[in-house]
């Protein structure tokens, strides 16, 4: 590679790595995350205007599958202990989505142009999934419980009550439904200051 084009590559790399959003300081609060992350509340609220689904919801489940953070990805399984053989799933980013899903999210949705390490777009996957677990499985999409057993099991597995042999996997459905009731609760005290911040950066700022 010459040397003009490796240069443009590093200052482009540098780019992207600079632009990555770090994970919120408090993750435990909505108002928090939201007020640190204006983008956030702007791609919550779209994705509540097209898919119908709450603002608190998606945001636990996302905290449950990545922290928040845009690259995380299952760990590294390894052979005897060293030799690295791969990861458990390709699950990637924000949303913690399966190829197989996010190219049926895109398909569906013809947002070509997503990334799976981008929040407005990991944001509208999830409104699309959990909107589309509503429509095939009858799952209310403030339930965040059986939403996200539904996430994580598949809209087949979810019938098939899979999850009952994972009892792993009913805790963690269990956390996902307090934190998304105390993410609730929050937003309930902070809603008229963040709307009215929004709507004061949208024609101001």
């Amino acid at each position: 590679m010459k040397w003009p084009a490796l240069f443009a590559t590093i200052i482009l790399a540098t780019l992207l790595t600079g632009c990555a959003t770090p994970p919120p300081k408090d993750p435990e609060n909505l108002c928090s995350i939201y007020t640190e992350n204006r983008s956030w509340y702007s791609a919550a609220k779209n994705t509540r205007e097209k898919w119908g689904v709450p603002v608190h919801v998606p945001l636990a489940m996302m905290y449950q599958e990545s922290s928040f953070k845009h690259n995380a990805a299952p760990p590294m399984e390894y052979f005897l202990g060293f030799i690295p053989i791969g990861r458990a799933s390709d699950a990637y980013g924000y949303a913690q989505a399966k190829t197989m899903t996010w190219d049926d999210y895109v398909r569906e949705t013809g947002n070509s142009w997503s990334s799976r390490s981008n929040f407005d777009d990991a944001m509208d996957f999830m409104g699309w999934f959990i909107y589309k677990t509503h429509k095939i499985n009858g799952v209310s999409k403030w339930d965040a419980r059986n939403q996200y057993l539904n996430y994580h099991e598949g809209w087949g597995g979810y019938q098939r009550k899979t999850y009952n042999q994972k009892a792993w996997l009913i805790k963690v459905a269990g956390r996902v439904d307090a934190r998304s009731k105390r993410y609730a609760a929050q937003y309930r005290q902070c809603q008229e200051d963040l709307d009215s911040s929004w709507l004061w950066r949208l024609f101001f700022g």
